[in-house]
Order: C-alpha cells, then sequence, then structure tokens
C-alpha cells in the first residue's frame, strides 16, 4: 500500500519561535537546529536533489531561480554598525528588476475590472522603466453567466446582465502578443489558476483579490484579526441553491 505523504512545515514555525531559527534556514550551517520528525528533507531528499538540479546549468528554469535569488537580494541594505538589514523594495520594484534582468520587455497584465485605475498607474510605472505593459481585463468578451451555466440566483445581481470573468481569453491574447511575463492584478480564486494554465509566459502575482480586506489576505492570518478568530471556530456554510 503506498504511503501517504504528510507535508507540515507550517509546524516548523514553533521551532523558529523557539531559537529563532529552523534546519533550513541557519547561519551557522555546522551548528544547525535539528530536524523535526516530520521534516520533508528527510524523508523526501530524492525530491530535494530532483529539484536541486533544476537550478543548474543554462537553462531558463536554472536563470529565473538565479534571477529571483538575487532580486532577493537586493531587496534589502545591510544597516551599518549591525547585522541588521531593512527592506527597501516593494512588490511592484521587485517584479520590475526580476523583469529587467531576466531581459524581459513585454509585460502582460491581467487585470481585475474592479482595479483598471489600478493597473493604469502600474502601466505608467512599466514605461517609465523602459518596459511595455499590455492588460486585458477579466471581462474581456463579455461572455454572459448563464452561458456557462450558472443561474440567476448565482449572479451577484440577479436579473440583470453579468459578465463571466474570462481567464482563458486573458490568457490567449497575451501569447498572441508574445509577453515575456505576465502579471495578475486582483483576479479572483480559480479564475487566476485558469489564467495560469493557459499563459505560455511565466506568471507572477502583484495584486491578490480579497474584497473585504483591501487585497490584504494575510490580515485574515494574524491572531487578533476577527476573521482569524471566527474561520478557527466557526465552519464556513457554503449553500447551493
Amino acid at each position: 500500500m503506498k504511503k501517504d505523504v504528510h507535508l507540515s512545515c507550517a509546524s516548523c514555525s514553533a521551532v523558529w519561535q523557539k531559537s529563532g531559527e529552523t534546519n533550513c534556514w541557519s547561519r551557522d550551517q555546522n551548528d544547525k537546529s535539528p530536524r523535526p520528525s516530520y521534516c520533508p528533507s528527510s524523508e523526501h531528499g530524492d525530491l530535494i536533489d530532483e529539484s536541486r538540479n533544476i537550478y543548474l546549468g543554462d537553462s531558463d528554469d536554472a536563470k529565473m531561480a538565479n534571477v529571483a535569488s538575487r532580486v532577493e537580494g537586493m531587496c534589502y541594505q545591510p544597516v551599518p554598525g549591525s547585522d541588521a538589514v531593512n527592506a527597501r523594495w516593494t512588490r511592484v520594484e521587485d517584479t520590475i528588476a526580476f523583469a529587467k534582468l531576466m531581459g524581459y520587455k513585454k509585460i502582460g497584465i491581467a487585470t481585475c475590472v474592479g482595479l483598471l485605475e489600478e493597473t493604469n498607474r502600474l502601466s505608467s510605472i512599466l514605461s517609465a522603466q523602459g518596459l511595455i505593459p499590455l492588460s486585458v481585463c477579466c471581462k474581456t468578451g463579455s461572455i454572459d453567466k448563464l452561458i456557462i451555466g450558472l443561474k440567476e440566483t448565482d449572479k451577484i445581481r440577479p436579473s440583470t446582465f453579468e459578465p463571466a470573468c474570462n481567464p482563458a481569453a486573458q490568457a490567449k491574447l497575451m501569447n498572441r502578443a508574445k509577453t515575456d511575463l505576465n502579471v495578475i492584478v486582483g483576479l479572483c480564486v480559480g479564475h487566476d489558476i485558469l489564467f495560469t494554465k493557459y499563459s505560455d509566459a511565466p506568471v507572477t502575482t502583484l495584486v491578490v483579490k480579497d474584497r473585504v480586506t483591501g487585497h490584504n489576505p494575510v490580515s485574515v492570518l494574524y491572531g487578533q484579526n476577527f476573521y482569524y478568530k471566527r474561520l478557527q471556530t466557526q465552519p464556513m456554510e457554503i449553500t447551493e441553491e
């Protein structure tokens, strides 16, 4: 019988809080924290080795890994007279640096219709940085939600016309334009998955859709947050008409 694969790096937060480091993240490789019994590096060393080989050589994936790590280092600056570092770049700056170091020129923006103003501002920034922005709205094609099997009661406003999001078209339009990198700006859960699936170019996310938190979903995970407590104690009720 095939053994279930159990992955729980989230549990390592207890180790981090206790010692300030984990086996994976330690400044002294000769005096590292021990691996927890559930550490995937122990039970799945074959996959660790296999993945390491992806980053070696001259492949596009190897270059991407190299550039991503370089950008990570550039995002911080040392504090003089201290071993502390300060973050200095926003996600927008990270994305621009990554694109430039990769040699990308055409940057596709798969945007939510509710974030067109933000996308316009992003486009202006990318243009000012010597990049070529191309943006496609999620509602492109204006496909009636009823056509894809929804009922009137599934709409946000029943008995009105509501177009369905069209992430496959967003991706295919980007493909036809031959974008080098695509950036997601506020696509819904599921629509972002479909966009990524159909995109020929690599995809990164700049804005994650979260209608309640002002597109800051991590706020739900903080201990004093109402949503964090509610989701820990009350099951979500998802009803189908």
